[in-house]
């Protein structure tokens, strides 16, 4: 037992330091369709990663039409017209693999994980959705159901549970960031079997979607099995149009309560920042492991451990394709009220806007920032999702290899200086979360 156990560590050990070291290969190319298409090879483990990356989310939305995107996260296992209703998880599943799904802002993503011997599998039913999705009535009845019942769950039910909607709403006025991909159940309730059938024939394309496999394969073997099940796949008629809505400058502090079913109270800031990518977005989000980066972070050390005066506290980094948001928010302590929590708040952000970070803070998250590099490249679906998000949003998949040097260049005086150039009050949005019986 203690050899095997004695194996097992050196095993991961050397997977842990090949992940550190290592380059990531892979081959990219386009098919006639316009599909494009990533490939690595990692034949450490017999398993393969299937992912497709649309490039749509809630922003390509129309704003009374909210939520399409979401919904079309579970449509798409509603079957296809060779694949029974109920059928795609059982296929999956029968095959010894995982899949999920997820939307975002800017995309939906959809991925599959399978013993290497059954790619060929993965292929056939992402193009089955890809080329003949089944949207009929009673697919779109029974995820309305399903929709609106994520909603109450997640958003509706929740403590806080709104508190992204509330933030996004009034950060933005005229960008389509200012609703979340879950969406209005007024607009999904209202929609027809139609819309959603347009929705499909629009986003739902060869050259709207990047094809990115990452595991146990044969390079040369799986080109052909991809031109053999999504080659032929006809090119989308639909142009998608980029989006050119630009949020105005916020000009002054936008501040709001929001009562809520709780029992202690919550205060957010969230600051407007460049999008990712940009030069400034490194810094700042380095910036936000600083301040709230787990229980080693400034705010937490000071507010939590120190002074008592919350329960949690945290950050939110949402980088966006376009200008996103960076938002801490605390839970006060019991007796702690919403005033006192965010003036600690704020007594940590003047800190850092005066003064700069430690050498030893910086090494530490030099060494983080490595370290998170390195975990979200360290399995081969990682790596799939990594490969594909650096195309479709940088036109870059190499970014794979060099980002973390992006990181790695921001200096204690570029942390200072997005300090004092992005989180001002006239940048920001502050909510407190109150308790229902505090609303006089």
């Amino acid at each position: 037992m203690k050899n095997k156990l004695v194996i097992l560590v050196i095993f991961f050990s050397y997977l842990i330091v090949n992940a550190q070291t290592r380059k990531i290969d892979f081959t990219q190319y386009d098919l006639s369709n316009g599909m494009h298409v990533i490939l690595h090879k990692d034949n450490v483990l017999p398993i393969v990663a299937i992912t497709l990356t649309y490039h749509v989310g809630s922003k390509n939305e129309d704003p009374e039409r909210t939520g399409f995107a979401h919904f079309f996260e579970h449509l798409m296992f509603e079957g296809s017209a060779n694949i029974e209703r109920g059928q795609f998880d059982k296929l999956n599943q029968g095959a010894g693999g995982t899949m999920n799904a997820s939307t975002s802002q800017d995309r939906t993503f959809y991925y599959q994980i399978f013993p290497s011997n059954q790619l060929e599998l993965g292929f056939w039913m992402e193009s089955e959705r890809l080329l003949q999705l089944k949207i009929d009535s009673i697919g779109v009845e029974t995820q309305r159901k399903v929709v609106k019942e994520e909603r109450k769950q997640r958003y509706d039910n929740q403590p806080y549970g709104s508190i992204l909607e509330e933030t996004f709403e009034r950060a933005y006025k005229v960008h389509p960031y200012k609703w979340m991909p879950i969406g209005s159940v007024q607009y999904i309730d209202q929609a027809k079997t139609e819309e959603f059938m347009e929705f499909y024939k629009k986003f739902y394309i060869p050259q709207n979607v990047t094809l990115s496999i990452a595991g146990d394969i044969d390079i040369a073997k799986t080109k052909e099995l991809i031109q053999k099940y999504f080659g032929d796949i006809p090119k989308g008629v639909s142009d998608i149009k980029k989006i050119e809505l630009v949020e105005p400058p916020m000009k002054e502090e936008v501040r709001d309560t929001v009562f809520d079913n709780i029992q202690l109270p919550l205060v957010l800031h969230a600051y407007r920042i460049p999008a990712q990518g940009t030069p400034d977005f490194y810094a700042l989000d380095m910036l936000g492991s600083v301040l709230a980066g787990g229980q080693s972070s400034r705010l937490y050390k000071s507010i939590v451990d120190k002074q008592q005066k919350a329960v949690n506290i945290g950050s939110i980094p949402f980088p966006l394709e376009h200008p996103g948001l960076f938002i801490a928010y605390g839970i006060t302590n019991v007796g702690i009220s919403a005033d006192d929590l965010e003036k600690a708040i704020q007594e940590e952000i003047d800190k850092v806007k005066k003064e700069l970070i430690t050498e030893n803070e910086y090494q530490k998250l030099r060494n983080q920032t490595e370290n998170d590099f390195v975990n979200a490249n360290s399995t081969v679906v990682g790596v799939a999702t990594s490969l594909a998000n650096y195309h479709v949003y940088y036109g870059d998949a190499n970014l794979i290899n060099t980002e973390i040097n992006r990181y790695l260049k921001v200096t204690r005086e570029d942390i200072k200086r997005v300090a004092n150039k992005y989180l001002n009050s006239e940048n920001r949005v502050v909510l407190y979360y109150l308790p229902k019986s505090a609303k006089k």
